[in-house]
């Protein structure tokens, strides 16, 4: 197991886990909003073909949660 933050807080995650996959089992379903109605995003395709899953990681914007291993350290944003 390794272990990265997500919005400051820890996340437990298996070695060649996605972040995605990660945060759905910690139980964080969302992570992001639509910019018209404030609807909440998080994995829809689970497979990289659309842009909901979109997160910050270690300052890199829109990194898709689904297709981003996670790696012990790294830091997290919606």
């Amino acid at each position: 197991m390794i272990e990265f933050r997500f919005e400051g807080r820890p996340v437990a995650a298996e070695d060649g886990q996605s972040i995605g996959a990660a945060l759905h089992a910690a139980g964080i379903r969302s992570w992001r909003t639509t910019r018209i109605g404030g609807r909440p995003r998080g994995l829809f395709c689970a497979i990289g073909a659309c842009f909901d899953c979109l997160l910050t990681v270690n300052g890199t914007p829109d990194q898709r949660a689904c297709q981003t291993v996670a790696r012990a350290g790294d830091e997290v944003t919606g």
